[in-house]
């Protein structure tokens, strides 16, 4: 289970924001979008009656209920949702420390880790460069990546992939069997390194 807040004063606040809807049953949805990665943004929007997902978490607030995406959830763990009034009204803020660097887990399935590895392990430093790695798909244990941003078209995209990107995985997930780079190298007009 993971552990989400939203204040009293976010959900008085919410409620409000729900009621001038005039819709009955309405709630929030609360995910992550781009999860995991350096573009990771939490966010909140209503969630009209018919549009939740089997699959969605709940969180039940005093007024209304707030449906997590199921995909999100990892990401949501130690959210707070909070908001303060100030003399324009106030803010509404969503603090999701995960989002960006969600907690490896070495349980799930081989993608999963992949992913919560270059999230946590590889592009927070690939990211002072500019760049990152995703994967793209696991082909017979064999990772399939592409680098984006300052790694695309970089001169050592090569010891990157070999010294940084497989060592890593590899060490962290002993079902891989190794690393390959679909990347389009070509492209070198944001290269760290040309």
């Amino acid at each position: 289970m993971i552990d989400i807040t939203i204040t009293e004063s976010a959900q008085n606040y919410l409620t409000g924001l729900l009621e001038k809807q005039n819709v009955e049953g309405i709630g929030v949805r609360l995910f992550v979008s781009q999860p995991g990665t350096i573009y990771a943004e939490t966010c909140l929007a209503y969630c009209r009656p018919g549009e939740e997902k089997p699959d969605d978490g709940r969180f039940e607030c005093d007024k209304f209920m707030a449906y997590l995406d199921q995909q999100s959830i990892p990401y949501l763990d130690e959210a707070v949702v909070d908001f303060v009034a100030d003399k324009l009204g106030g803010q509404l803020t969503i603090k999701a420390p995960k989002a960006k660097q969600p907690a490896v887990v070495f349980d799930g399935p081989v993608e999963q880790q992949i992913v919560e590895v270059l999230a946590t392990e590889i592009n927070p430093g690939l990211a002072s460069h500019g760049g990152e790695v995703s994967l793209i798909r696991l082909e017979d244990a064999i990772a399939i990546l592409q680098f984006g941003g300052g790694c695309q078209g970089c001169s050592a995209v090569d010891m990157t992939l070999k010294d940084g990107v497989e060592k890593t995985l590899m060490g962290l997930i002993p079902d891989l069997k190794g690393v390959r780079d679909v990347t389009d190298h070509s492209l070198r007009e944001n290269a760290y390194y040309k």
